[in-house]
């Protein structure tokens, strides 16, 4: 059955997504299907769109990431409501949320490395991941505090499970105090975290669903468990989607120049030939063709994406070297 044209369906102002790329980076073909999904679903059924800069890691954020990105989006054809939020903007809000959680003495100032976390727990941990357990909260109640300085602050994590209900994967459970344990929501250069900035953010710009990317379902968990501790009403509609691979088996990331956006249109590849492709991976059309972004939200629905989920559950997406062939309009066995 084909989806019912976006004209004939109500607008649902009530709900509100979130476009929210890191500038560190190029945006790669990885990540335009997950912003041109997420962007399409919204517009075919009415929802509000918000543009969110999460340029918070000042190691890591190219200066004139957010404008590039901002052109990327606007070269693919993909809108937004209202002026875009940069983090680095006002800190204010995430100070606030701070103090909240430092009133009710769920923070604590702690400067443990990595290496020392691991060393004090002495159990063996998965590669890249240290559990920050409680027996290694301070014992000093004064410790317990939020004094804007420099210096790691970490949220009290209760052990319990975390039930995330995501619209296209069901029902699923994780412990954040057993994944991460007490999770940093401040950081040694004076700002949030990730986690908390991405907290605070949803809240202020009123986002009801997020679409994103499946490497972070598990953070889900962990986002809503400190949007509860700060008592925000609601629990967010998840929606995570496959990631998309290279040849090799590997997620695409931005160490894969070739496969970014402004790399391809300095080639000379055509924006509609970029939507084109990721249309196709993601069975809204039966093979690449030039399709301009003003066509997807017709082609996009919730079966669709269940769908998608589906097959690549069982068989991922891969950027292949065909792929990249038929972008940059090279002849290849599709022209034969």
């Amino acid at each position: 059955m084909n989806p019912i044209p976006s004209e004939l369906l109500p607008e649902d102002h009530s709900r509100t997504t979130r476009l929210a790329p890191s500038p560190t980076g190029d945006l790669h073909l990885g990540n335009v299907r997950s912003l041109l999904l997420s962007w399409a679903l919204a517009r075919r059924l009415g929802w509000r769109i918000v543009l969110r800069h999460e340029d918070l890691d000042q190691e890591r954020s190219d200066e004139g990431g957010c404008d590039a990105i901002e052109a990327s989006l606007e070269w693919l054809g993909i809108d937004w409501d209202g002026p875009a939020l940069r983090q680095s903007d006002d800190l204010e809000p995430y100070r606030a949320a701070m103090a909240r959680l430092a009133a009710q003495r769920l923070v604590f100032a702690s400067n443990l490395s990595r290496r020392e976390i691991r060393e004090a727990v002495g159990a063996p941990q998965g590669e890249g991941t240290v559990v920050f357990s409680a027996s290694l909260r301070p014992k000093d109640p004064a410790a317990f505090r939020f004094d804007d300085q420099a210096g790691n602050y970490r949220l009290i994590v209760e052990p319990g499970p975390e039930a995330i209900r995501d619209e296209l994967r069901g029902e699923r459970e994780f412990d954040p105090s057993e994944e991460v344990g007490d999770m940093i929501v401040w950081t040694k250069t004076g700002r949030p975290s990730y986690q908390l900035a991405v907290v605070v953010d949803d809240d202020r710009q009123g986002v009801t669903d997020v679409i994103r990317g499946d490497d972070l379902l598990s953070s889900a968990a962990r986002q809503q468990r400190l949007r509860r501790t700060l008592g925000m009403n609601g629990d967010l509609r998840w929606w995570h989607l496959p990631m998309v691979h290279d040849e090799h088996g590997r997620r695409l990331a931005k160490r894969d120049g070739d496969a970014g956006i402004l790399a391809l249109r300095d080639a000379g590849v055509s924006a509609d030939r970029v939507v084109g492709l990721v249309a196709a991976w993601s069975g809204l059309i039966p093979e690449p063709c030039d399709l301009p972004a003003s066509a997807v939200p017709d082609l996009v629905d919730e079966s669709v994406m269940n769908t998608l989920v589906e097959r690549e559950s069982r068989t991922p997406c891969r950027f292949t070297q065909e792929d990249d062939r038929w972008l940059r309009n090279i002849r290849n066995i599709r022209n034969k």
